[in-house]
């Protein structure tokens, strides 16, 4: 299955983004409704440690707790609609048929009640492991040890035969080169591993799962550079932390939405990944409909874009909650509740025509917190966009000129003294903006001289690629 780049934005103009709506709405499951005129809570979870000990007793803890007390208290809180999404643990995907299948049906039967009795919309996502390892292979016939390459793909057989409405991974394409660049502020080894391997691997995987969700027909719903940029944000942290700047897990962003897309040209369509902040540019590109975290995921990290991440969405969600009680009720059924009013204060702005003012309230309360809210804010997403789409179908021209773009804005503001910048991260951006703009114009130049600069890499083999 060939790709399809894109050739224009889905959008005229930024303004015309907006959450709960997106250009090309879908349907699915138990009457679920995404991106058409209402943004959905979709809640994530973790089984307690110890519950994978056999598929009996986790699926008991997905099934008979989980599921059913997040049904349960969507029920009791009146909310209209719901979607749980499953991230695969590692036991599911390495014995997908022994503790996955159970798992995925007795979810299925769960919310199939509960919409067969009180007309809840519903559906559940399942998100697949991506074990593979670097130094083992990451196609097929090269991991002699584990077959994970091959363990990944039958994970989503499983799960679309046994019941799943979306299918979606977080993939690790080029991560041994991004841990690399890192924690050594390398953006040029950054654009190497996430914008250009980690797209190679993206096509590669993607065209395999768009193939395979038409056959079962189920949604194949997006992925997102959780492996990378996620990391990048995380070591960047909040303003105490000094270990990676924050301008650089910026255009870390900007670059891993390059790389994101791939999935949507491959054919999938969305609801992408929750984790995926570099979420609002793909939207912008594609007019798919996107799944956000920011404040109500604070069960599982921070971030400094709580509010400004969710002007966009058109599904919001808690990232990934251990289950345990809580004074309020179960984990899943606290954090529910805050992704749920979240999402009904959205649709009750969009009832009263306020939507646009709630989004710019959204985005103006983080704009300026920090470089990578003020990027991805939909304004500068929408610019971001643009960048890629007019570099053409190149993976490494494009990764490079949404990085520059991102570089290029947060400079811009802080030059006006809007961002406000200290002495480190600005040196960290000028030497971003220096580094890119050295690399060479033709992508052959590039990989030649990425394969010698990195050839020594720890776990790095271009056969992964097959380069």
């Amino acid at each position: 299955m060939a790709t399809t780049k894109y050739t224009k934005m889905a959008y005229a103009s930024a303004d015309e983004m907006i959450f709960g709506e997106a250009k090309k709405p879908i349907s699915y499951g138990l009457g679920i409704k995404v991106g058409q005129g209402s943004v959905i809570p979709e809640i994530n979870f973790a089984p307690r440690p110890g519950s994978e000990k056999s598929p009996e007793s986790l699926t008991k803890e997905y099934v008979d707790y989980i599921a059913t007390d997040i049904m349960n208290r969507a029920v009791t809180l009146g909310f209209p609609s719901v979607q749980l999404e499953n991230e695969w643990i590692f036991q599911m995907s390495n014995e997908p048929e022994k503790f996955a299948k159970p798992v995925v049906a007795g979810q299925k039967a769960v919310i199939e009640k509960f919409h067969d009795q009180y007309g809840i919309a519903c559906a559940v996502r399942h998100t697949c492991a991506d074990s593979r390892l670097h130094e083992q292979g990451m196609r097929f016939g090269q991991d002699k040890m584990h077959s994970y390459p091959e363990k990944m793909i039958e994970s989503f057989e499983v799960a679309a035969d046994a019941g799943a409405d979306v299918i979606s991974i977080e993939s690790v394409g080029g991560k041994e080169i991004s841990d690399f660049a890192v924690v050594r502020q390398d953006i040029r080894g950054w654009l190497f591993g996430i914008g250009y391997l980690g797209s190679i691997d993206m096509e590669w995987l993607w065209t395999q799962i768009v193939d395979l969700a038409k056959r079962k027909k189920v949604i194949a719903g997006g992925d997102t550079n959780c492996a990378g940029a996620n990391t990048a944000m995380f070591m960047a942290g909040g303003y105490l932390d000094k270990d990676v700047p924050k301008t650089f897990s910026a255009v870390t962003r900007a670059i891993a939405s390059a790389r994101s897309l791939v999935a949507f040209e491959c054919g999938a369509t969305g609801p992408d990944k929750d984790c995926g902040y570099e979420g609002p540019i793909l939207k912008a590109i594609s007019g798919n409909p996107i799944c956000q975290e920011g404040k109500g995921a604070q069960d599982a990290h921070a971030d400094l874009m709580g509010n400004l991440i969710a002007a966009t969405c058109d599904m919001w969600s808690n990232e990934s909650v251990e289950y345990h009680p809580e004074f309020g009720g179960s984990s899943v059924q606290c954090w529910l509740g805050v992704i749920g009013y979240e999402a009904a204060l959205m649709n009750a702005a969009k009832q009263m025509k306020q939507d646009k003012v709630l989004r710019d309230i959204y985005t103006a309360s983080d704009r300026f917190r920090g470089a990578e809210p003020y990027i991805l804010a939909y304004d500068n997403a929408y610019k971001i966009g643009e960048a890629i789409i007019e570099a053409g179908d190149s993976y490494y021209l494009r990764a490079k000129a949404a990085g520059l773009k991102a570089a290029e804005l947060i400079r811009d503001s802080n030059n006006k003294g809007k961002l406000k910048l200290n002495k480190q991260e600005k040196d960290t951006l000028n030497k971003i903006i220096t580094d890119l703009n050295s690399l060479p114009d033709e992508e052959g130049k590039f990989v030649d001289w990425a394969l010698k600069e990195y050839k020594d890499v720890p776990a790095f083999n271009p056969k992964n690629y097959e380069l």
